[in-house]
């Protein structure tokens, strides 16, 4: 493609908030550290930024827990004079704001724009576990059909996909392991993980089951806390102060029905439509990729991925990820550095983002993958929510 307009934007900032269980912290709080923290990783101060976006939105219904505050509050709690904002539940995924954030920076009509995901999940569950924040106040759309079978989160819905996938391909539970297994020991290499303690196959096979076929670690794990970015123009990537990750290709496209039940390939999800767009908006390809980071909510998610991205044949992701040899430091394809959130935790695909930014700038610590040059981070495959960047060094 003849100048794309993510190739016009990179990733010039990157800042965080504590993370951890029940930090008991106000949202906006956390909010405004990770905030000031991306505008000063950026050289910036908030004078400079005049864009502001996030997902989904306080006005989305959701509860405050899942969504954090509004970009008003932000707005007003740093005190930005903004030429754009934009927040919403309607995009491509969570990725979906920084994608927006890259699309005003293209056009001319923000140049920095600050983008930030928050929860208090850990904290808003109280002694509700997943309940106590899924579950909405007023069951309507798809959810009166669903709550009276007790569907009540997305465990329950992604189990049925992980079944599917087990029953047509032969996939183990075994394999499904692998993934929880092998993104612990990354995490025993994260100072920020909220797991770190080694997780082995029999302590995996041994955990309960919450729904066929996922157990407990199969299952991301909620937390608290913020994480932003600052996207600006490419023109500025030989002025910061921290290298500029640049974004080669975005893959939004959703083409099936937008819901969990009516694809017509139940062991596919909204990733294939996503990553097949992605693939169309680059010359590179899945051999190019030094680094993944990739969404896992549950663990099935990252075998879907790899799938739909090509990194393997369909029905052969199982086979993929077993032992974790692939997917580990050192290996063909490192996936989730961090511990992704089965262990690091769930920052609903915004501490993906972090991790991979990490990794092209060569900042990743202990962790480091060698040479680090491109990196690929998805977010969602739940339902109609899918959306990937393809990242470079920059400058």
């Amino acid at each position: 493609m003849e100048d794309p307009f993510e190739r016009r934007a990179v990733i010039s900032g990157i800042g965080g908030s504590p993370l951890g269980r029940r930090l008991g912290r106000d949202d906006l709080d956390l909010s405004v550290e990770a905030c000031c923290a991306a505008v000063a990783d950026a050289g910036l101060s908030f004078h400079d930024v005049d864009g502001l976006a996030s997902f989904p939105s306080a006005a989305d219904g959701a509860r405050r827990s899942v969504t954090g505050p509004s970009v008003w509050e932000v707005q007003d709690a740093l005190g930005l004079e903004l030429a754009w904002y934009s927040a919403g539940l309607e995009v491509s995924s969570q990725l979906g704001a920084v994608v927006n954030a890259c699309l005003a920076v293209a056009s001319g009509l923000a140049r920095h724009v600050l983008v930030y995901r928050t929860v208090t999940e850990s904290t808003g569950q109280g002694s509700g576990g997943r309940r106590g924040v899924e579950v909405p106040g007023r069951v309507t759309g798809a959810n009166q059909w669903l709550l009276p079978f007790d569907v009540v989160s997305g465990a329950n819905r992604m189990a049925l996909y992980a079944q599917r996938h087990c029953f047509e391909y032969g996939t183990t539970r075994e394999q499904l392991g692998s993934v929880p297994v092998a993104f612990r020991a990354h995490a025993a290499r994260n100072p920020a993980a909220v797991y770190r303690d080694p997780l082995t196959m029999e302590e995996y096979l041994d955990a309960r089951v919450i729904s066929t076929p996922l157990c407990l670690y199969d299952c991301d794990v909620p937390i608290d806390g913020s994480t932003a970015f600052v996207v600006s123009p490419a023109d500025v990537a030989r002025d910061l102060p921290q290298p500029a990750v640049g974004i080669e290709a975005v893959g939004v496209a959703l083409t099936a029905r937008p819901g969990w039940d009516q694809w017509e390939d139940l062991t596919a999800v909204a990733a294939r439509d996503a990553a097949a767009q992605l693939w169309s908006r680059t010359d590179l390809g899945p051999g190019d990729v030094d680094v993944a980071a990739l969404y896992d909510g549950f663990s099935i998610l990252v075998l879907l991925w790899l799938e739909a991205l090509g990194f393997c044949a369909r029905g052969e992701s199982g086979a993929f990820v077993e032992g974790g040899a692939r997917i580990g430091l050192g290996g063909e394809l490192p996936i989730n550095t961090h511990g992704g959130q089965l262990s690091a935790g769930r920052m609903h695909g915004f501490g993906l983002l972090r991790e991979a930014c990490l990794q092209v700038r060569g900042q990743a610590g202990d962790r480091q993958v060698r040479d680090a040059e491109v990196a690929l981070v998805s977010n969602g495959g739940l339902g109609p929510l899918a959306g990937c960047l393809l990242l470079t060094r920059r400058g």
